[in-house]
Order: C-alpha cells, then structure tokens, then sequence
C-alpha cells in the first residue's frame, strides 16, 4: 500500500453516502445548472475518498488515524 489511511470507518461510509447522494442530484440535474457540475465533481471525490479510506487535504494537515481504533 503506497499510503496510509487517514479515515476512520464512520467517516468513510458517511462520505461514501454523501458522495452517491451527490452524484445522484448530479445525474438529475446535469446541464441544467453549474450546481450540479460542482457537486458532481465534489461527490465523485469524496466517494474515492470514502473508498479508498484517504484523504490527501487530511494528509496535507497531518490527520492520523488512532492505531487503537483503526481497522
């Protein structure tokens, strides 16, 4: 693995939530409005985010991940 994780479990499914319901309004919407171009962009990144379980602006702040709750 050429990273470490920096995001708890909980974090990753809330951001793989609010990712999907991102991309969903995106899908709805799309063309309609630069909203739905912006929160497309912004939900695809924080699902990889979520699915990956790092996040580079965490990193970038120097988040760590506590070893005793990792998983």
């Amino acid at each position: 693995m050429f990273y470490v994780k920096n995001v708890p479990q909980w974090e990753r499914v809330l951001r793989i939530a609010m990712g999907i319901a991102g991309l969903a309004y995106a899908g709805m919407n799309w063309g309609a409005s630069m909203l739905a171009v912006g929160l497309g962009v912004m939900g695809a990144m924080l699902a990889m985010t979520g699915l990956f379980g790092f996040c580079p602006m965490c990193a970038m702040v120097g988040r760590k991940l506590d070893k005793g709750h990792a998983r």
